[in-house]
């Protein structure tokens, strides 16, 4: 399953799937390696990649993962939308933090939006914390609309309804035995 050269991750990917599922059913794809990280971000043909580091915590669940799910119910989104996972997907997350967010502190979750392979905007988890789905919601919906273009929704508000968020928390996880 995993390389040989890759660290295992930290959580059951079993168990971490739901969490995984939630963003990839509003329209975000995986970068799963570093390379991939590489290949998304720094491209530069001037489009906009909204990337939200993800994350078993609490304010993940809470807060994270559903705001970056309603926010893109806009009309202005991101050109492309990209996941990784913080303690699953740890040298693409290592990748992304050394290269691309250097000057960033490390936290999960997380969001960003790069252009260019330069990052034009930042939601660091104290910015999550202790706020509401709709509040986040909100400030990424005016970060799109004032640094992307593209028609929005991600999926349609019907299959929108359909999504059910994975509530669980890093503590009712179990550790990943292999």
């Amino acid at each position: 399953m995993f390389n040989i050269n890759q660290r295992a991750p930290i959580y059951d990917p079993e168990a971490v799937q739901p969490m995984r599922d939630e963003l990839l059913f509003v329209g975000f794809e995986e970068a799963t390696t570093p390379q991939k990280v590489e290949d998304i971000i720094s491209q530069k043909d001037d489009k906009t990649v909204f990337v939200v580091i993800n994350s078993v915590c609490g304010c993940a669940a809470g807060s994270a993962r559903p705001a970056a799910a309603l926010s893109l119910q806009n009309n202005i989104i991101p050109d492309r939308l990209v996941t990784v996972f913080a303690g699953q997907d740890r040298e693409a997350v290592d990748h992304l933090r050394n290269k691309f967010l250097a000057n960033v502190p490390p936290s999960s979750p997380f969001m960003a939006l790069f252009k260019n392979g330069e990052v034009i905007y930042t939601m660091p988890r104290h910015h999550i914390e202790g706020r509401g789905p709709e509040e986040i919601s909100e400030d990424l919906k005016t970060v799109f609309e004032m640094l992307c273009s593209k028609q929005g929704p991600s999926i349609s508000p019907d299959k929108y309804a359909e999504l059910v968020h994975a509530v669980a928390c890093g503590s009712k996880i179990p550790l990943n035995k292999n």
